[in-house]
């Protein structure tokens, strides 16, 4: 019996602001905050990139600057023995003639995984990745050519937007993490943020690509990336993908020094400098996109009203 003036004991019923917000039913993932939002900034930067560098006179002029900076080629360049271009030597992947074996190498083990872990949705969208970033890349580069604004040597109007070498490590490292398990997810991101910033930063220093090729092809493989996380069920794409607290630190520490290490050259420092921190952006752009920004989505999820 409740004493005469005593106050109502507090009911809880379900639906309402007192709801336990750990609770499985408390949330809900149609109602984060735009996910397509990721995909539309990757694109717009992408777009961004082209029409600033490639597309402008100025932009052109100050990309053209840094091949006259090294006088000597890509034989300067640290990494060049690694490069695959001396006669009888091996590259390091993508480079040289490795380029589609390793495609067709990532595509391999996209399967494997796929049928081994039963993740066909997953497995669907992270093929889809790698097909449609380095397919991309050629309707790309060949509908939109380089013009010449600026005088360049003809050595230089032979490259084109986007790089296609850097955007083999980028796809094939964001669709691997759609396969892998979510505890691993953050290690697997890591070994391929490390493989892209040594390929980015040897792709510009070596003169195999301005630093815009270089960060296109990222943009554009996380565009891509952005693309199938929005259009996967909620349900496939959920899990836990906590990563111990110094693994973004040393991840992103262990970038930066190889991609200082891998656009290092002996004749000039500016041009190694511009590589190397063109590279550590691309690795931060692909560790963000597969490590950072599912947890803070997660952070966004706002719990459903009843």
């Amino acid at each position: 019996m409740t004493q005469h003036g005593s106050p109502p004991l507090p009911t809880h019923r379900p639906g309402v602001s007192g709801q336990d917000p750990e609770a499985p039913e408390a949330h809900s993932p149609s109602r984060t905050t735009r996910p397509w939002m990721p995909a539309l900034l990757y694109a717009l930067g992408f777009l961004t990139v082209y029409l600033l560098a490639v597309c402008t006179p100025w932009g052109q002029r100050a990309e053209n600057a840094l091949f006259g900076l090294g006088e000597q080629g890509s034989e300067e360049a640290w990494i060049y023995p690694l490069s695959g271009a001396t006669y009888g030597s091996t590259p390091l992947p993508p480079m040289e003639l490795s380029a589609k074996p390793t495609v067709l190498a990532g595509l391999a083990v996209i399967v494997v995984l796929t049928l081994v872990r039963r993740c066909w949705r997953q497995g669907c969208a992270a093929f889809g990745v790698v097909i449609l970033a380095t397919g991309g890349k050629e309707v790309f580069k060949s509908a939109m050519p380089r013009p010449d604004l600026a005088g360049a040597p003809e050595n230089l109007l032979d490259q084109g937007f986007p790089s296609g070498h850097t955007v083999i490590p980028a796809a094939l490292t964001l669709a691997a993490v759609l396969v892998v398990s979510p505890r691993i997810r953050p290690y697997v991101a890591t070994a391929g943020v490390l493989w892209l910033a040594c390929i980015a930063a040897a792709s510009a220093t070596m003169g195999g690509h301005r630093p815009s090729e270089v960060l296109g092809a990222t943009l554009l493989a996380c565009a891509c990336y952005g693309l199938a996380t929005w259009l996967l069920p909620s349900a496939a794409t959920s899990g836990a993908t906590r990563s111990p607290r110094a693994l973004p630190v040393i991840t992103l520490t262990l970038a930066l020094g190889i991609a200082l290490v891998s656009g290092a050259r002996d004749d000039t420092l500016t041009r190694s400098l511009v590589s190397a921190a063109t590279a550590f952006i691309c690795a931060v752009l692909v560790w963000y996109a597969t490590v950072g920004r599912p947890a803070h989505t997660a952070r966004r999820t706002r719990p459903t009203l009843g």
